[in-house]
């Protein structure tokens, strides 16, 4: 049975204050300088199903839903999609297939080894860069990018405590190998990271700020997935995913990742 939030919020404190032997409120862990960013990420991990369930239960899985795209006149396309995955030993290695219908068409995205290509009427394509940018960016910036710093080498700051809308939030910041950096606001409540934010650069070298709002968690096999995923460019909604069901633990064929000439 998964575990209840109260049970592993009453571990993280005690994970939280282990070295001073003391209770101290998670609201003020971030000001105290005692505590690392380490100690929060890791509370962060337990929370989410732990750093041995995650790597044991989420090794492949297979996830199902609608992505709905909205363009800069506001018109919605929705798309059904299965995204099917096998975890590599950190996100560069991780294979992932990621299978689109529109109304008019099917085509799939396939990730692995560090490389993207797509595959339409069962024919390789390199597809066009910003659908290249797009799924690369949600890879790489990421809840997953947080929960698997460690395997990725990444390096964290603690940038402090914020509270918006009524809510008290950690901030941290992480840096990836590539330089990249993402910013996560985490609930002191409930250790879930509500949303994050970067920037990256798109075609003519202009900056554009993204955020994703993470959404209806709900319990999944041991382990917490947000259920509603929103991006915002810029301040403006441009992507809604929302999944309807999604299974870990399945076996997959290493042949459904790649190229149809292999």
């Amino acid at each position: 049975m998964f575990r209840s939030i109260s049970f592993c919020l009453i571990v993280c404190a005690a994970f939280l204050v282990s070295s001073t032997g003391s209770v101290t409120s998670a609201n003020s862990v971030a000001d105290d300088p005692k505590y690392t960013v380490e100690q929060v990420v890791e509370s962060v991990i337990l929370v989410y199903g732990s750093r041995a369930a995650l790597d044991h239960i989420r090794k492949n899985g297979v996830e199902r839903g609608k992505i709905t795209r909205f363009n800069a006149q506001g018109t919605a396309e929705e798309t059904n999609y299965e995204r099917r995955f096998i975890r590599g030993e950190n996100l560069d290695k991780d294979q992932i297939r990621l299978d689109q219908k529109l109304p008019t068409m099917e085509y799939s995205l396939v990730y692995g080894k560090g490389k993207l290509f797509g595959i339409v009427n069962g024919a390789a394509f390199i597809p066009r860069q910003d659908a290249v940018d797009n799924f690369l960016d949600q890879h790489h910036h990421s809840i997953d990018t947080l929960l698997r710093y460690k395997e990725c080498g990444a390096t964290m700051t603690l940038i402090g405590k914020e509270q918006q809308k009524g809510l008290d939030l950690f901030v941290v910041e992480l840096v990836d190998k590539e330089k990249r950096k993402t910013r996560y606001y985490i609930s002191a409540k409930t250790l879930r990271i509500l949303w994050l934010e970067y920037e990256d650069q798109v075609a003519g070298g202009n900056s554009v700020k993204y955020m994703q709002k993470f959404l209806d968690y709900r319990p999944v096999q041991q382990t917490w997935v947000p259920y509603r995923t929103v991006l915002f460019e810029d301040g403006r909604q441009t992507q809604e995913t929302r999944v309807l069901t999604i299974t870990y633990g399945i076996k997959l064929d290493d042949a459904i990742f790649q190229t149809p000439e292999a």
